[in-house]
């Protein structure tokens, strides 16, 4: 059984879509959720983008990585989706299946509306698919 959190910064864009997806396509004894270092408000983006995909995020809230952790969870694994370059991720001590996921914060992206949404839209697709790979193969190592 693979109970996963997906943790980035905020909680309020990829690491919000990473779970979305992994409990949208995983089998029934797998869940998922996420949280951030700094709970932020949910990206407008990303929820518009995810219902694009049929998927309602709408009334997600950001929770604290650190708040779960206190909580004393039972993590199978742990996955960062910070973006590697500009970003650091959160360290969750006591779990041995940490993957780091590197992806391009929705907050950065800018533009007309449109133009912000196409980078998102690619975002999206990509983390869909990690998602997908990761529930396929979640021994393999990812990026």
């Amino acid at each position: 059984m693979l109970k996963v959190l997906f943790v980035c910064v905020h909680n309020s864009a990829r690491s919000q879509m990473a779970e979305a997806f992994f409990n949208q396509y995983a089998t029934g004894i797998d869940s998922a959720e996420s949280a951030g270092i700094k709970p932020g408000t949910l990206n407008s983006y990303v929820v518009r983008a995810m219902a694009e995909k049929g998927i309602d995020i709408s009334g997600n809230t950001t929770k604290g990585v650190f708040d779960l952790y206190k909580e004393g969870r039972t993590l199978s694994h742990v996955i960062a989706v910070c973006d590697e370059a500009t970003q650091q991720c959160p360290i969750f001590p006591g779990v041995s299946n940490m993957l780091s996921w590197s992806f391009p914060d929705p907050s950065s992206f800018s533009g007309s509306d449109e133009e912000i949404m196409e980078q998102v839209r690619v975002v999206r697709d990509t983390i869909e698919a990690t998602v997908k790979e990761f529930i396929n193969n979640p021994k393999a190592e990812k990026k």
